[in-house]
């Protein structure tokens, strides 16, 4: 079946309040979304956000790569050659992930369409059912642990906390918030870069004598410093986890041949999409590094569709995928309710968003 036509729309979600990292604050989910139709009048539906201080893409340039660049290689192409197809998007520029993944979304899911089948079962059927966490934003301690109070409250036992904008505050934001929603909680630490590796390395020490139920330090140090997550790694008990560090398979590869991580968070904005993702946590399965799939601030549709992959690999044993609870988005409700994900046994993805013109 052909790929007949392919348009694009902005849409623009206010957050139920700031999100804050040590990289950036977020106001609001501004998403680009792609729509393929098929010669028999199917649909299928991807989107992107701009990131950039992560994928480095706005707004302007994702649309423009999408309308001059990766649609018209798949306009006219059988979607059933899907690989084929994703190939020549992924190798038709560089960089632009968000993008590529967002056209790539689309034709799985007008592929499973086509099929009648769920997006998991294209990528091998239902065989996990993961908890969600939820973020507590990096701000002043008070504020952090009113945060975590609300939240655990609503029934959440695993927190990610946002750190590393003051490393001599970080343990203090950590040790406080156990204290006051400890002791079934969970905690996920992301500094998202924000850490020398000799500042994490102190902190994370500082930590393992608290005693604290830490599963992972996320990103420690830039994306680029290999051998300070190395570093770090050999000298604490914490599993270190990469996540701006791993784009592609290859990037993984070199963290895998540095012996340089424990974990690694796989986000379809960074891969490109989906068959990059499958296979960056292929490949860690095979080094024996345990994956988590995550998302930016993202909206619903591209979300659910990383929950798919979730269900799917046996490699992705963790998820971060809370961004629709932080929008103002009733129709995620019935997908993402609290710590729950519940992904639907529909054709595709499972969800068709507004399409207003950009």
């Amino acid at each position: 079946m052909k790929i007949k036509d392919a348009t694009i729309a902005v849409q623009s979600t206010p957050l139920i309040k700031p999100f804050k990292t040590a990289l950036r604050t977020a106001t609001q989910i501004e998403s680009i979304v792609v729509k393929i139709t098929l010669d028999n009048g199917m649909e299928g539906y991807g989107a992107a956000v701009p990131t950039e201080a992560i994928t480095g893409e706005t707004k302007q340039g994702i649309i423009g790569i999408l309308e001059n660049v990766l649609i018209p290689k798949i306009i006219g192409r059988e979607i059933e050659e899907i690989n084929k197809n994703d190939k020549d998007i992924q190798t038709s520029c560089i960089g632009n992930t968000s993008a590529k993944a967002a056209l790539e979304m689309a034709m799985y899911d007008a592929l499973c369409k086509l099929l009648n089948i769920p997006l998991y079962q294209l990528f091998g059927g239902k065989m996990n059912h993961h908890v969600n966490d939820m973020t507590i934003s990096v701000n002043n301690v008070e504020e952090m642990v009113n945060d975590a109070k609300k939240v655990t409250e609503k029934g959440f036992s695993i927190l990610k906390i946002k750190v590393g904008k003051e490393a001599e505050k970080d343990i203090e934001r950590i040790e406080r918030i156990y204290d006051e929603v400890g002791p079934n909680i969970s905690l996920r630490i992301d500094a998202n870069q924000g850490w020398t590796a000799k500042d994490a390395v102190k902190i994370i020490q500082s930590l393992e004598q608290l005693h604290l139920p830490i599963e992972f330090i996320e990103q420690p140090v830039s994306k680029h410093d290999i051998k300070g997550l190395q570093f770090i790694r050999e000298r604490v008990n914490v599993p270190i986890m990469a996540d701006e560090s791993v784009f592609s398979a290859r990037d993984a590869l070199e963290l895998i041949r540095h012996h340089a991580v424990d974990l690694i968070n796989i986000k379809l904005m960074k891969t490109g999409g989906l068959r990059e993702a499958y296979k960056i946590a292929s490949l860690a399965e095979a080094a024996g590094i345990e994956c988590m799939i995550g998302s930016m601030m993202e909206p619903t549709l591209s979300v659910l569709a990383a929950a798919h992959l979730a269900m799917a690999h046996p490699n992705i044993t963790k998820v971060d995928l809370d961004a629709p609870l932080w929008i103002n988005d009733d129709s995620s409700r019935s997908f993402f309710q609290e710590s729950k994900i519940n992904v639907p046994y529909l054709p595709g993805i499972g969800y068709v968003p507004s399409m207003p013109n950009h």
